[in-house]
């Protein structure tokens, strides 16, 4: 038994008691085994319709650790270098200039594929505090809207637009959190000579048995797809979310294939993502990653120059690389996860912790809009990290 269970019961079911979140799922796997699994609430609030573990959710930014096993897939074949300027495979972020003081300036380097594992690209997400953020946040607002007009506009397309976009500041300098993965998934897919869609399914999904994930949400399916919610000030409550945040969209028809942002997943599929990263690549009898890679991939790999603004409450005491955060120091964190503990979150508030000191994956999976990490996911991982020795 378990025996914080009753423990994370309450803490998941006050959540949703409470009106903050519409539904929410949990799942916890320890050796291999499955030690925990707890639903409550709606998926779809307005349809009533429960959250379970086929219930299918928008992964936002969880959509990135899959980029970067991709990315790294292409790696280990030698079909692409970490050290490869970005304008190698997409001319179009050829001759980029940085802002700086309201002064186009040259970077005093180009950008490469590891800045964009890193996150230290400089290039933005569509941010309204800053002059190349508002230039992109124009550049989506357009392509979404021509996107909702019935026109097709690709991966390729919007990597075309972003270039355009001069850079935060020049590639190594610092860490900020942007379309680094978005970028990458359209090096993949111009690498691969395939959509990224497809070299996703048939390098992790199809292998790694994870049949209800990708960049859209078929028909069949479209009842298990959840409702996501954003909170209401005026009204205190939740309402449904309407409209495209960064470009995602998840018809079959589906053209933009975001790399940071666009895939949907089940708790069970992207367990099993989480597994194989869990097991240094391998999943079951099947050899995605080498060993050596996956090592690599889950270590600190800011200086401390670009950790000056690595300074989200959600990654206290952690470093970061190939776009996982990873723990450096329980202190700092102020929680009783292991040191070498990873994973990441998305802006819907859902949540992977792989830990390989303990052969631990805890999932939560939420759909709020603009939350990330939710205060109540620390409780969640004392709590567990707590009942380890009854496990």
């Amino acid at each position: 038994m378990f025996h914080c269970r009753e423990a994370l019961n309450k803490l998941i079911d006050r959540e949703v008691r409470a009106g903050r979140v519409a539904g929410a799922s949990a799942l916890i796997l320890h050796r291999d085994e499955e030690v925990y699994f707890h639903a409550c609430g709606y998926a779809d609030r307005e349809k009533k319709i429960p959250m379970g573990r086929e219930t299918i959710i928008r992964l936002y930014s969880m959509s990135k650790p899959i980029t970067a096993a991709a990315v790294m897939i292409l790696a280990e074949r030698g079909e692409i270098d970490l050290k490869d300027s970005l304008s190698k495979h997409l001319p179009a972020f050829t001759d980029q200039k940085v802002w700086q003081e309201g002064k186009l300036i040259p970077p005093r380097r180009e950008i490469t594929l590891w800045d964009l594992l890193n996150m230290t690209s400089g290039i933005p997400y569509p941010d309204l505090n800053h002059e190349p953020g508002r230039q992109m946040d124009g550049i989506f607002k357009e392509l979404i809207a021509r996107r909702e007009r019935g026109e097709r506009v690709a991966t390729q397309e919007y990597m075309e637009h972003i270039a355009r976009v001069p850079l935060c500041f020049s590639p190594g300098k610092k860490w900020m959190y942007g379309l680094s993965a978005d970028v990458l998934g359209a090096v993949v897919e111009k690498v691969s000579g395939v959509t990224y869609g497809e070299f996703l399914r048939r390098e992790l999904f199809a292998p790694l048995e994870m049949e209800d994930t990708g960049f859209f949400v078929p028909r069949e399916k479209r009842e298990r797809f959840a409702q996501a919610y954003q909170w209401e000030d005026e009204s205190g409550t939740l309402l449904p979310l309407t409209g495209s945040h960064l470009g995602e969209y998840y018809g079959e028809d589906v053209a933009f294939e975001s790399g940071g942002a666009g895939l949907t997943s089940t708790i069970d599929d992207y367990s099993h993502f989480a597994s194989m990263l869990l097991h240094k690549g391998r999943y079951k009898d099947k050899r995605i990653l080498g060993r050596k890679t996956v090592e690599f991939m889950t270590q600190d790999h800011l200086s401390e120059e670009q950790k000056a603004d690595y300074t989200w409450d959600s990654v206290l005491g952690c470093g970061y690389g190939c776009l996982m955060r990873v723990m450096t120091n329980q202190g700092g964190a102020m929680l009783n996860a292991s040191a070498g503990e990873f994973g990441w979150d998305g802006w819907t508030g859902n949540y992977v912790t792989i830990d390989p000191v303990e052969d631990l994956i805890f999932i939560y999976f939420i759909q709020r809009a603009g939350m990330g990490m939710m205060p109540v996911v620390r409780k969640l991982r004392m709590a567990i990290y707590g009942g380890l020795e009854e496990l």
